[in-house]
C-alpha cells in the first residue's frame, strides 16, 4: 500500500483559529484602547494603567469565552456520540443502511456502498458514523482547554506590543506610533496565520489590517470627541 505523503493543514484549524483570534484581539483592542485614551488627552501613566487593565481583562475574557463556547460544542458532540452509540447497540442493521445511504449519496453504487459500510463498521462503527454521519473527526473535535489557553496566551502577547510602545514612546508621538506599529503587527499576524494555514498571505494581511485600522480610527475618534484635559 502506498504511503500517504501529502501534507495537509486541517489538523491546525482548532488551535490556529484560537491563536489568531487571540493575538488579533490583543493588538486591536489594546491599541484601540490606548489610542482612545490618548486622544482624550490623559497622562501617559493613565494610558499605561488603562492598557494593562485592558490586557488582563481581555486575556481572562478570551480564555473564559473560548472555554465556554468550545465546551458547549464539546457537550453537543458528546451527546451526539452517546446517542449514536446507543443506536448502534439497539439497531445495527438500520445504522448500516444509514451509513451505506450516505456513501451512495457521495457517488458509490449501492453494492459497493454496502460493502464499505460493513468493513468500516467492523473496524470502528462509532468512528465511521461520527465521521461520515455527524461530521466529527479528530481534526475538528472541540478542545476547550487548548482553545482557552491559546486565546489567552496570544491575546496577552498581542496586547503587550502596543503597551511596550507606551513605555518607550513620548506621549506627543504615541498615537501615530501605536497606530502605525499596530497595523504592521496586524499585517504580520495575518500573513503568518495564512502561511501556517496554507492560504493567501497578502489577502489575509490586508483583511486583518483593514479591520484593525477601522477599529482604531473609531476608538480614537470617540476618545477625541469626549476628550478631557489631563
Amino acid at each position: 500500500m502506498r504511503r500517504h505523503i501529502e501534507k495537509h493543514r486541517t489538523h491546525r484549524i482548532g488551535w490556529l483559529r484560537a491563536a489568531v483570534l487571540g493575538a488579533n484581539d490583543g493588538i486591536v483592542s489594546t491599541a484601540s484602547l490606548v489610542l482612545g485614551v490618548a486622544a482624550a488627552g490623559v497622562s501617559s501613566k493613565s494610558i499605561l494603567v488603562t492598557g494593562v487593565a485592558g490586557l488582563v481583562a481581555g486575556a481572562m475574557s478570551m480564555a473564559a469565552g473560548e472555554y465556554v463556547s468550545v465546551s458547549s460544542q464539546a457537550d453537543t458532540e458528546s451527546a451526539d456520540l452517546d446517542r449514536e452509540r446507543k443506536e448502534l447497540a439497539a439497531d445495527p442493521k438500520h445504522e448500516h443502511e444509514e451509513l451505506a445511504a450516505i456513501y451512495v449519496e457521495r457517488g458509490l453504487d449501492a453494492g459497493l456502498a454496502a460493502q464499505v459500510a460493513v468493513q468500516l463498521m467492523e473496524h470502528d462503527a462509532l468512528g465511521a458514523h461520527a465521521r461520515d454521519e455527524l461530521g466529527i473527526s479528530a481534526t475538528s473535535i472541540a478542545q476547550p482547554i487548548q482553545a482557552a489557553f491559546a486565546s489567552a496566551s496570544t491575546f496577552s502577547l498581542g496586547a503587550a506590543l502596543p503597551l511596550l510602545l507606551v513605555l518607550l514612546v513620548p506621549t506627543s508621538a504615541l498615537m501615530w506610533t501605536v497606530a502605525a506599529s499596530s497595523l504592521v503587527f496586524l499585517a504580520l499576524l495575518g500573513g503568518l496565520a495564512a502561511r501556517i494555514g496554507g492560504a493567501a498571505v497578502m489577502l489575509a494581511a490586508a483583511r486583518v489590517s483593514f479591520w484593525g485600522a477601522l477599529a482604531m480610527a473609531v476608538t480614537a475618534g470617540v476618545g477625541a470627541l469626549f476628550g478631557v484635559t489631563a
